[in-house]
C-alpha cells in the first residue's frame, strides 16, 4: 500500500509513474456508445474515412482513463480534487495501445485564507506504448495539509 501524501509531503519537480492501461477496439466502442457517439469511435469502416484514418478513443476515454491511473499512482491522501486546467490531446489513441500517466508538480501555492490546505498545480501527460504524447493536462488540485499540522 503507497503511503498518502499531503500538502507538506509534497515538492515542485516530484513525479509518480503510473501503470499502464492497453485499450481493446471492443472498450473503445463501449465508451463511445455510452458517452461519445461517433462513428470515428465506433464503427472501424466509417473511420477510416476521417481525418482519424481508423477507429479512435474518445478524447474524453482517454482523460478518464488518465483519470484512473493518476489516482492509483499519485496517492493523495485527501483525493485528487480539481478545480480546473488546461487539457489538450495531442494524438489519436488506438485499439491496443497502452497508456502511461507521468504525473508532475509544477507549483504548490499555501492558501492564504484556508490554512488546512492549498493549490498544486500538476501536469500530467499520458504517452502511448512508444512513449508519443497523446494528453497532456494542467490541473490545479486542492490538496489538504496533514490533520494536526
Amino acid at each position: 500500500m503507497q503511503q498518502k501524501l499531503w500538502l507538506e509531503d509534497l515538492l515542485v519537480g516530484q513525479e509518480f509513474v503510473s501503470a499502464t492501461h492497453r485499450l481493446t477496439a471492443d472498450e473503445i466502442k463501449e465508451f463511445a456508445g455510452r458517452y461519445d457517439p461517433q462513428p470515428f469511435h465506433m464503427d472501424e469502416a466509417a473511420a477510416r474515412g476521417t481525418m482519424f484514418g481508423g477507429l479512435a478513443a474518445s478524447g474524453w476515454h482517454t482523460a478518464a482513463i488518465t483519470m484512473r491511473l493518476s489516482v492509483q499512482s499519485f496517492p493523495l491522501a485527501s483525493g485528487i480534487i480539481g478545480s480546473g486546467g488546461e487539457l489538450t490531446w495531442t494524438k489519436p489513441v488506438r485499439p491496443g495501445d497502452a497508456l502511461q500517466v507521468k504525473s508532475e508538480i509544477l507549483e504548490i501555492i499555501p492558501s492564504q485564507s484556508k490554512p488546512d490546505r492549498g493549490m498544486v498545480i500538476v501536469k500530467l501527460t499520458t504517452t502511448n506504448q512508444n512513449g508519443e504524447i497523446v494528453q497532456t493536462f494542467s490541473p490545479k488540485l486542492v490538496v489538504f495539509r496533514r490533520p494536526g499540522t
